[in-house]
């Protein structure tokens, strides 16, 4: 990262750690995402940045949300999104949680069994509800494949049971796993989606939209041992394009399409500044050296995603001509845990660091504030701010710093 960007600025000017958010570059990400697929309605998983005024920016430019509480519901109203721009998304929810979604105004939920949909016809009665088809999870880092969604046998005796209680059964969703790699495993859940809304026609059933789920991968992540990670995103797009359209085609009334990106739209736009604690080097009882390198940043606060991925690392106070020594990258935390890779992949790292020496740890902007414990081991969360670039290229600072 060498070109001066808000996000290298404001990260060049902070003055301790925080989570750093570039609000230009989330709203350019989200307006490339509706010209590569035209006609898509967004709703943002909030769960993945619930950072107030990223959902404002968001909900400005027109996006909704995939809200899982209702505490996220609220979030989701306040930052501007109106109701109908808003589903509880979450199919797991007790009769308490449905009924307070719908005092909040939610009028469409996920669903994937028969007692969730007789809970929301109790709870919520007159709603929407779209029921998630499961999928194999293969091909992504995440595979979302246990606890979530059902077979389409089981789909249209819910949409079914829904009608029959009331309730509309107003469409079928997918999520074919987070940051997920590969074309083939969305076109096999088109395939699934496809066979699913044939079926509900068979037993007059006629759904209004298809919710294409999350998994659009981030582009700037790195594999354990610190290689890139190059997801084929342009396939994965062209293969979207073409089942929308093949969906469209399947039903008798205009069917609008649904997707719920998160990293995608915000992981290569925020990143963590952080500092040195300490470069370590150890003799194995093998005889061996392994160096260390311990960071203020890690899996309690601002990377939980480090079991997968690793990030790009950059030192902006040190020379590129430095000689680097391979080290373990970990968290200041006395859990074994908190290492990149479990501590198993070592990548390449300058020998001279120092403690209190900055890193850049970028394409963080994902879940780095919503899986941040509130202090494990008395380290305190890291707080977030938001820049945007004004018309010379600097940052302009925003209104916001949430701890």
């Amino acid at each position: 990262m060498t070109t001066s960007t808000p996000l290298t600025t404001a990260l060049r000017t902070a003055d301790g750690d925080r989570v750093v958010y570039d609000l230009t570059g989330i709203e350019t990400q989200y307006d490339t995402l509706l010209r590569e697929l035209p006609g898509i309605k967004v709703r943002f998983a909030l769960k993945a940045c619930p950072v107030d005024e990223v959902l404002r920016c968001l909900a400005d430019r027109g996006a909704g949300f995939d809200a899982a509480s209702p505490a996220e519901i609220a979030q989701a109203l306040r930052a501007g999104a109106p109701a109908d721009r808003v589903h509880y998304g979450n199919t797991i929810k007790s009769d308490h949680d449905i009924a307070e979604a719908h005092r909040l105004g939610i009028r469409d939920y996920a669903t994937d069994s028969v007692e969730d949909v007789t809970a929301i016809a109790r709870h919520a009665p007159g709603a929407r509800v779209f029921c998630r088809l499961a999928t194999s999870g293969e091909g992504a880092l995440w595979g979302l494949n246990r606890k979530f969604g059902c077979s389409p046998e089981d789909a249209v005796r819910v949409l079914t049971t829904a009608r029959d209680l009331g309730l509309t059964p107003a469409g079928l969703s997918v999520h074919v796993g987070s940051q997920q790699m590969t074309g083939e495993a969305w076109q096999q859940a088109l395939d699934t989606l496809a066979d699913t809304l044939t079926a509900l026609a068979a037993h007059g059933v006629v759904p209004d939209h298809v919710n294409l789920g999350g998994g659009l991968p981030a582009l700037g992540y790195r594999d354990l041992r610190g290689e890139p990670l190059v997801p084929p995103l342009d396939k994965i797009l062209t293969v979207l394009r073409e089942g929308m359209d093949r969906l469209r085609g399947l039903t008798p009334a205009p069917l609008d399409l649904v997707m719920e990106p998160g990293r995608h739209l915000v992981a290569d736009h925020g990143a963590v500044r952080a500092h040195v604690s300490r470069l370590t080097r150890r003799r194995r009882p093998d005889g061996t050296h392994d160096h260390w390198l311990y960071l203020s940043c890690g899996k309690y606060n601002g990377l939980y995603e480090m079991d997968q991925v690793t990030h790009r690392l950059v030192f902006p106070t040190r020379p590129a001509t430095d000689p680097y020594v391979p080290a373990v990258v970990a968290g200041p935390t006395c859990d074994s845990d908190d290492a990149y890779g479990g501590g198993r992949h070592p990548v390449p790292v300058p020998a001279a660091l120092t403690s209190g020496d900055p890193v850049w740890i970028l394409s963080a902007g994902a879940y780095a504030t919503s899986y941040m414990t509130q202090g494990f081991n008395g380290v305190r969360p890291l707080p977030s701010v938001c820049v945007r670039g004004d018309t010379d290229g600097s940052p302009a600072p925003s209104s916001e710093e949430r701890h």
